[in-house]
């Protein structure tokens, strides 16, 4: 009859000790100036893809670097190394998520080997493929983005509502088949103002560029915020 309270206390305490982490973090952030930016979806969304484009469309003006988060292989970071942008694979094993002492655990792996957080202007975090267990897990970022795919269905905010209620914005991918697969947008919309009023929303196809200099404008407008601060 004990076991169950004990999960609970034990996963309190974990989730306490990640949000200290991350508020050490996230002063780590502000003191060096740097936007930290999480990026969260289902598997398959087109988190890699989307953040080899816009790595590709930084490298030249923007000192930006990546984290990638993956149950087993580094493919995806292999992928997005190809854009010359400093990137490095966290191996999760079996755990679902990114948390904050993973993050820190990179962060100064990088300053050993010559490349600290002030050389950055901006850091992307892309967390393993799941929309449940991040929700739960600040990572001290200043930008939580969550992917939205228009081949899950217009009702994934209602189904995963607390990923939703945490992010700072919403992305709609591949939108280039929206027509194909029927989207039906004023669905998509609603059940993301049902869950989160307000949240601002970005329409982006990767493959053909649709709405990525939108997305590029966001990040560079809250880079400059960061810059700022």
């Amino acid at each position: 009859m004990a076991t169950t309270p004990r999960i609970v206390e034990v996963r309190a305490n974990i989730l306490k000790k990640n949000d200290l982490l991350a508020r050490e973090l996230r002063d780590r952030f502000h003191t060096a100036g740097v936007l930290v930016v999480s990026i969260v979806s289902s598997p398959g969304a087109g988190k890699t893809t989307l953040l080899e484009r816009t790595l590709a469309r930084m490298a030249s003006h923007t000192r930006a670097a990546a984290l990638v988060g993956d149950l087993q292989t580094d493919n995806d970071a292999r992928r997005l190394a190809s854009t010359g942008v400093p990137v490095r694979q966290i191996t999760t094993g079996t755990v679902c998520h990114l948390d904050a002492e993973m993050v820190g655990g990179a962060l100064d792996a990088w300053a050993c080997e010559g490349l600290p957080i002030e050389a950055l202007d901006i850091l992307f975090i892309e967390n393993v493929g799941n929309l449940v267990c991040p929700a739960s897990y600040d990572l001290g970022e200043a930008l939580r983005v969550v992917l939205l795919s228009v081949t899950e269905g217009e009702d994934k905010p209602l189904k995963y509502p607390t990923i939703f209620n945490s992010a700072d914005l919403a992305v709609i991918t591949k939108i280039d088949l929206a027509d194909i697969v029927g989207l039906q947008r004023d669905a998509v919309y609603g059940a993301i103002n049902h869950v989160r009023p307000g949240l601002e929303v970005l329409e982006v196809s990767a493959r053909t560029e649709a709405g990525l200099d939108s997305w590029i404008a966001r990040l560079h407008a809250a880079n400059v915020r960061t810059q700022r601060t």
